[in-house]
């Protein structure tokens, strides 16, 4: 009878570079901000966004020299002025707040899964981020892209960023996707208790939710985007879960084109007219608050909507990092990764 050979364990090379593996990682994205309110760092960010030909869908020989010679000539001056309006003491709001919510989603998850963010323009770049995931030991990735409803200038471009970082790895992780969650019943309630809370806050009761989606251009709807539907219908859930009645709108059109309709300003406008003097507008396309809701809709929007003739406004904030909101990313992202954990 033979007996059980025991060997010694095999030992790696003495030279062997040190690896870590076996963690599982989340990265939250988001579309990114410039680094500060100043128009040199405005100009850097627009070029680098404006550039992408997921975001402008016009061939690039005849957009370059409008984008360089004119635009970037003038906007970034306009845009950093914003910026300055709504800039907190430790950045800029959607920076600041995808932070929190990376922070919160880490203490939820705990040490068995890392927690890191990205934006897909400007710093903190995603393939900055996987990069430095892998060097931590994480061989499986959740790409979170924090955009409720799917369009090619959003998810997909975030996607295609991964894509080109991933290109450049030897080593590459296993990746999954967050799915758009438009229409997840969590996100809904989620959204609905935010607005209920906010509502619960206000000294008048408005007689109109509006909800402002940014806008894209109407040949992005006639080229298969599901975008346009995707709002409309969590625009309809909210109206179902909250009892009241809610109008979708579409903001930040610029140029020529013509964009999703019906315009933010417009309605804002002309809701007067209607009768309607109390509203409460709020932003369920975005995940965290940003220039445009925080500028934009809380600020253009309310002297818009007060000098046509309103009485009452406030503007309702984004999930952003509140608990309402973590809870729903939490439970949207353990699903996602289902087992991994």
């Amino acid at each position: 009878m033979i007996g059980t050979l025991t060997l010694p364990p095999v030992a790696a090379p003495a030279d062997h570079v040190p690896v870590k593996v076996g963690r599982i990682g989340v990265l939250l994205v988001n579309l990114g901000s410039p680094d500060a309110p100043d128009v040199p760092s405005v100009k850097r960010f627009l070029r680098e966004f404006l550039s992408d030909p997921r975001v402008i869908e016009i061939p690039q020989f005849l957009w370059q020299p409008i984008l360089n010679l004119l635009i970037l000539n003038i906007r970034p001056r306009t845009t950093a002025a914003n910026y300055a309006k709504v800039w907190l003491p430790e950045g800029s709001p959607l920076t600041v707040y995808t932070r929190q919510q990376a922070e919160a989603l880490q203490t939820r998850m705990g040490d068995g899964v890392m927690v890191d963010w990205a934006m897909r323009y400007g710093t903190r770049s995603i393939g900055e981020r996987l990069e430095a995931m892998m060097k931590a030991g994480c061989d499986r990735i959740l790409l979170a892209p924090l955009y409720p409803q799917y369009s090619a200038a959003t998810n997909a471009t975030v996607v295609d960023d991964a894509a080109r970082a991933l290109m450049a790895m030897r080593w590459q992780p296993a990746l999954r996707t967050l799915p758009p969650y438009y229409d997840n019943p969590d996100h809904i309630a989620a959204v609905a208790q935010s607005i209920r809370d906010g509502l619960a806050a206000l000294d008048f009761v408005p007689e109109l939710i509006v909800t402002s989606f940014h806008g894209m251009p109407l040949r992005t709807l006639e080229a298969g985007d599901p975008y346009h539907c995707q709002c409309r219908k969590t625009g309809r859930l909210l109206q179902e879960a909250l009892g009241l009645p809610v109008r979708v709108t579409f903001q930040s059109r610029f140029g020529r084109a013509e964009w999703l309709k019906p315009y933010t300003d417009d309605t804002l406008i002309g809701l007067p007219k209607e009768g309607i003097t109390k509203i409460a507008v709020v932003s369920p396309g975005f995940a965290a608050d940003c220039l445009e809701t925080l500028e934009e809709v809380a600020m253009e929007g309310r002297d818009e909507f007060l000098e046509a003739g309103g009485t009452d406004f406030a503007y309702l904030p984004c999930l952003n990092a509140s608990d309402v909101g973590m809870d729903m990313i939490e439970t949207l992202v353990r699903r996602e990764l289902a087992g991994w954990i």
